[in-house]
């Protein structure tokens, strides 16, 4: 029988955000594949789980990646964990829960603290819709194609970062898309949890003469949305009149129209009639 990969979130800073169910599914699980064994034996002394630990990071992936695969379908059990939040977000256990899926191997989530959601939340910005950036290259012109990609992207961004590069990325930011609005979200669930809310401009200036230190999450306001182009009633009315050659009836001609020119329906409709685009039946 198939055993079962458990992805367990673990705590972000705050060791009282590991769930229950997490400690109990650590303690039932065969072994652990962890991104920093060292890491995650301080987090099971805390809790004081006692279980054999499989180191599994970037560059061991594909070889203890098969070894934990091959226990798997031997029918053991067990818990993926990274060093802080969940595993396969930004992290190596992407492969591995990609492997299990291929072959069949039941993967199921405990979920944990996110440094993602839980920055956004805090941000200020908008959060109905988002997307996830991760790190960026720290080849130059990588990174560059990455700001450009996203560079008309609506919707809230959100990067990590290292203290020691944020002030050449956001430098890099700031020359790729202009001003905007940033949440700079340090050290979340730490003792010195801090949320600076400014502007891209700001931020350069204030992390060049006073760097920043700790865990870094970057969430930035996403692009302005273009503005529409403004219709003449003439426009709109001409634009009915081609549909009505398509054989719309006027008022739906009109109901069209009216919807792509931001103009309302009943003038519209009224200049059709006016012109001799007939009613409806």
């Amino acid at each position: 029988m198939t055993g079962t990969l458990y992805v367990v979130g673990t705590p972000i800073g705050n060791l009282s955000d590991f769930s229950p169910r997490a400690v109990e599914t650590l303690e039932a699980v065969d072994f652990i594949a962890a991104e920093d064994t060292r890491v995650t034996l301080k987090l099971l002394n805390h809790f004081g789980v006692k279980k054999p630990l499989v180191s599994y990071f970037e560059h061991n992936k594909r070889d203890h990646g098969e070894k934990i695969l091959a226990r798997l379908e031997a029918g053991e059990n067990c818990a993926l964990v990274s060093d802080a939040g969940m595993p396969a977000i930004s992290d190596p256990g992407e492969l591995l829960v990609a492997q299990c899926a291929e072959r069949g191997i039941p993967v199921l989530v405990v979920p944990g603290p996110s440094a993602v959601v839980s920055a956004l939340a805090i941000s200020g910005l908008p959060t109905g819709r988002f997307t996830f950036e991760g790190f960026l290259s720290v080849n130059k012109k990588s990174r560059r194609d990455h700001l450009d990609e996203v560079k008309d992207e609506r919707r809230t961004m959100i990067f990590y970062e290292a203290p020691h590069k944020l002030y050449a990325t956001l430098r890099d930011m700031l020359d790729a898309w202009g001003d905007r609005r940033i949440a700079i979200v340090r050290e979340l669930t730490k003792i010195h949890e801090e949320v600076i809310r400014t502007t891209l401009s700001e931020a350069v200036q204030r992390s060049k003469d006073d760097p920043f230190k700790g865990e870094i999450v970057l969430v930035i306001e996403g692009a302005t949305a273009p503005a529409a182009e403004a219709y003449t009633l003439e426009e709109a009315v001409a634009l009915a009149k081609e549909k009505l050659e398509q054989g719309l009836a006027p008022s739906e001609a009109a109901k069209q129209a009216a919807a792509e020119s931001g103009l309302a329906k009943r003038d519209i409709y009224r200049a059709i009639l006016h012109d001799g685009g007939g009613a409806d039946d």
